[in-house]
């Protein structure tokens, strides 16, 4: 089966700079909804007609890929509304209570410096301002399920950092508070 629109494909990929520096490998294949909210759209459209064993090589630009860099997504806040483990690196889901209260509540935000009286939370995606050289493996393609196409998403959460609802699982293997890139 060739990739289209609403079909469910299984990727692994490598992910890098435009300098070569290796961001992220996904070794084991995961299954992504096309023409739903997994995929960048400059990955979608690259994948178009593509079937299982097939490898694709591109380029994204910020823009394209997880946007530019955006300082207004910083937020110093008080170190005292925090959990005493936190750790650089650490993620939340939105900003806890008593935080700025004009910061988006929908974000993931992730701990980027720690200092005695202050957090400094980023609600940049961690690859934003970077342009990704991707090569990706297609291991399988298949027909999206009506339920799947109806949700428009297998809860892959890589390429996003807007936070679903309340009721979305959580990622069992993933260290307590500790964001994963896949």
């Amino acid at each position: 089966m060739k990739i289209n629109p609403q079909c469910v494909v299984a990727l692994t990929w490598t992910l890098k700079d435009t300098l070569g520096e290796e961001l992220d490998v996904l070794d084991e294949p995961i299954e992504f909804l096309v023409g739903g909210s997994d995929l960048l759209a400059g990955l979608e459209e690259a994948l178009q007609g593509h079937v299982a064993g097939d490898t694709v090589e591109l380029q994204l630009e910020p823009q394209h890929a997880f946007g530019d860099y955006d300082d207004r997504l910083l937020f110093l806040e008080p170190r005292h509304l925090f959990p005493d483990n936190i750790e650089e690196g650490m993620g939340f889901e939105g900003l806890p209570a008593g935080c700025t209260s004009s910061a988006p509540h929908d974000r993931l935000y992730f701990v980027s410096d720690i200092y005695p009286d202050h957090v400094v939370l980023d609600g940049n995606h961690p690859l934003a301002g970077i342009a990704l050289r991707i090569h990706l493996k297609v291991h399988a393609v298949r027909e999206a399920q009506v339920s799947e196409i109806g949700r428009g998403t297998l809860g892959a959460g890589f390429f996003r950092m807007q936070v679903e609802s309340s009721d979305t699982p959580s990622d069992p293997d993933a260290p307590s508070g500790k964001p994963t890139l896949h």
